[in-house]
């Protein structure tokens, strides 16, 4: 099933320059808007963020084989305390992309004429380096999971007195009693 790619797309790259022969090489730098939808729950980077790519092309005997980094700043909230967090996101890149689907399988990316899509292959490596629980500080104590306070800004004294769900019924008793023996 061959795919109809918009050259329009800043993520629909020509390989036309390299033609078909092995060996043929280019190195380009791109600065591309960061597609909508790319993150986890807690974490992701942020709709048309910058990313940059550094990026090797390189033609073979099944197609253009595409290797190299891209960068991308991280807009998220941390899992234990819910404040906001930034940081950035490093990851390889590298994927080959075949001239025809005879010689590629079912999960393999292709070539439409000369065009391919960097898109999915930088989705794929994004989400996959992703933490699933971003953390502010590595030492982010959290919020109290009885009234929800944020630990770090509680102190160290922070406690809830604690009655054992069995015994709760009778703590009204207690009082009770004790108000009969003062009188």
């Amino acid at each position: 099933m061959t795919q109809h790619l918009d050259p329009r797309s800043p993520w629909v790259i020509s390989t036309h320059d390299l033609g078909k022969r092995p060996g043929t090489m280019r190195r380009v730098t791109l600065t591309l808007p960061a597609p909508a939808d790319l993150g986890v729950d807690m974490i992701g980077v942020p709709k048309d963020a910058e990313v940059e790519l550094d990026l090797r092309f390189e033609a073979v005997m099944e197609g253009v084989l595409v290797s190299g980094t891209a960068q991308a700043p991280l807009a998220g909230e941390c899992a234990r305390c819910l404040d906001p967090l930034t940081s950035e996101i490093a990851v390889d890149l590298q994927e080959l992309f075949f001239y025809s689907d005879e010689d590629a399988s079912e999960d393999d990316s292709l070539l439409d004429g000369a065009l391919l899509d960097l898109e999915p292959t930088f989705r794929d490596a994004v989400v996959l380096a992703l933490p699933l629980s971003p953390v502010c500080r590595d030492d982010c104590t959290g919020l109290c999971v009885e009234c929800g306070v944020k630990l770090a800004e509680a102190g160290d004294d922070h406690r809830h007195e604690k009655i054992d769900a069995r015994w709760a019924s009778l703590q009204g008793l207690v009082t009770e009693n004790d108000n009969d023996q003062e009188k």
